[in-house]
């Protein structure tokens, strides 16, 4: 049984949600082998995952309306962002981890972080544009998951952080 079919929407680590545009059976060495055609709706970039290498590579369904709900959730839980124990650097290479899994719910984490973060203090370039990253990543498979305009959706995300 195939995990994606095509017009199934799929998330690719680090790019964001994509859309099956096609299966395609290619043959390599003499092998036949299957491959999802990926097209990344940020920015349009078409990735092709062989099919037995998706959970290699961290390619899964879109989140759960129910799923989107504990995301939010997660965003409104009051958290302790480690500030002075950590430099920036070192955060952002912790961030930027989270991210590449793919994990709705470590993107989230990471959102929270840095919006927390920014209260305190001032982000480095680096943080700003991870902070974008993570937002611009969330807010639409947010959107795709619940059915709703992914600009209501930043401003409901931007609400629980009181309207930033």
């Amino acid at each position: 049984m195939d995990l994606f079919e095509v017009g199934d929407y799929a998330v690719y680590p680090g790019h964001g949600v994509g859309k099956i545009v096609s299966v395609e059976s290619k043959e390599i060495m003499g092998h036949p082998h299957k491959f999802y055609s990926i097209e990344i709706i940020e920015g349009g970039m078409k990735i092709m995952v062989p099919s037995n290498n998706v959970k290699n590579v961290g390619v899964r369904p879109l989140i759960t309306e129910k799923e989107a709900g504990d995301v939010l959730d997660l965003l409104q839980r009051p958290t302790d962002v480690k500030i002075d124990n950590q430099t920036w650097n070192r955060r952002y290479r912790e961030y930027m981890e989270k991210i590449k899994t793919g994990s709705v719910y470590e993107i989230a984490e990471v959102l929270r972080d840095l919006f927390l973060l920014r209260v305190d203090k001032e982000l480095s370039f680096g943080e700003r544009k991870m902070l974008d990253t993570a937002r611009s990543l969330l807010i639409k498979e947010l959107a795709l998951a619940t059915k709703e305009e992914e600009n209501q959706m930043a401003t409901k995300v931007a609400d629980i952080f009181g309207g930033a």
